[in-house]
């Protein structure tokens, strides 16, 4: 079973409340890698009309769309990291979308022209979406601070200081991914692996739109728009549904995470079913700084690893995913010691 977690305790000063509330977290962390998150201050954007203003670029004109194409699939576009991934045939995943960086937040943060990860997010034009990009940036700011909010949470469950994350996120390098997945028609099964597409879920055959993997950084926030289909592998191999409860988020862990804490935190893998109706999803990926260096943590029994970039473990990590692979080439490894 998948808790809900009031993290109203997280936004006061310390005390016995918020002390049971940081050991509640780290509980479903470490046990289920998965929770829900409610009592969200008025000021960090939830809800169905915030989820209505960011999905509203779907309903945009396919040729605006096309403009924001990554270069996989349009090679005159200058863009490889951020920007829009079409619907492809043949895939286990089955969604459209867009990512984007900090900068649809911050005006003021410089990319690396060197590094994809850090390049500018291509936007529609504000008369195309009037005012879109003020919600994206409200809620891109929101769930920065819910990230800082739930890092805190976890670095005092943890015994370490509250504080002990928050250079590593400093200027980080969060995304905001907004996804439709469609009903899944008959023409993009054609080229796929039907035996890895079709799941058995309660009885019925189902299509995966979204395939089983584990999220790859710290900490996901994940908005659903009330409609089933996402689902997380417990320890005994089921599969178990992730509610999609109004007024709450899903929160899950990554593998970095999982990795810096020694296993005491949980990266689980998880799915999307189809729901036989149109799903929306907006995840944001709370991330550090590229050149964030990654050292064990000072925590009994974890086991030593050989310090690593995050920005080199992510451009491996998700030029896996159907969305880039075959962009491997297009980024070289720094290493550590480009960050010293």
């Amino acid at each position: 079973m998948i808790p809900t977690i009031d993290i109203g305790p997280l936004l006061g000063p310390p005390s016995r409340l918020r002390q049971e509330t940081d050991l509640r977290i780290l509980s479903a962390a470490g046990e289920v890698g998965f929770l829900a998150i409610s009592g969200l201050p008025s000021e960090i954007p939830h809800g169905a009309a915030v989820r209505a203003g960011l999905l509203r670029v779907f309903a945009l004109p396919e040729p605006i769309k096309r403009r924001l194409w990554r270069r996989k699939f349009d090679p005159a576009q200058p863009n490889i990291y951020h920007g829009w991934f079409p619907l492809q045939n043949g895939a286990m995943t089955y969604k459209e979308g867009i990512d984007m960086g900090p900068d649809v937040a911050d005006p003021a943060f410089l990319p690396d022209p060197s590094d994809p990860l850090t390049e500018p997010t291509p936007l529609p034009e504000e008369k195309q979406l009037p005012g879109w990009r003020a919600d994206v940036a409200q809620y891109y700011r929101g769930m920065e601070r819910l990230g800082r909010l739930l890092m805190a949470s976890v670095a005092r469950g943890l015994g370490l200081a509250e504080a002990h994350f928050d250079a590593a996120f400093a200027g980080g390098n969060s995304t905001l991914r907004l996804i439709r997945y469609p009903v899944r028609p008959p023409e993009s099964f054609v080229g796929g692996d039907m035996s890895a597409i079709l799941v058995d879920h309660q009885g019925r055959r189902r299509n995966l739109i979204g395939g089983a993997h584990v999220d790859s950084g710290f900490v996901t926030l994940l908005a659903q728009d009330g409609i089933e289909g996402l689902q997380a592998r417990t320890a005994s191999g089921e599969w178990i549904d992730v509610p999609p409860t109004e007024g709450t988020l899903a929160v899950n862990f990554g593998g970095v995470l999982e990795r810096w804490t020694g296993g005491r935190i949980k990266a689980t893998e998880h799915r999307v079913i189809g729901p036989d109706r149109e799903r929306f999803s907006i995840p944001f990926f709370y991330e550090p700084r590229v050149d964030a260096v990654i050292v064990p943590l000072p925590l009994p029994g974890i086991a030593p690893f050989e310090p690593f970039l995050y920005g080199d473990h992510l451009w491996a990590a998700m030029t896996r995913f159907v969305e880039f692979r075959g962009l491997e080439a297009m980024r070289t490894p720094r290493g550590v010691k480009a960050a010293e």
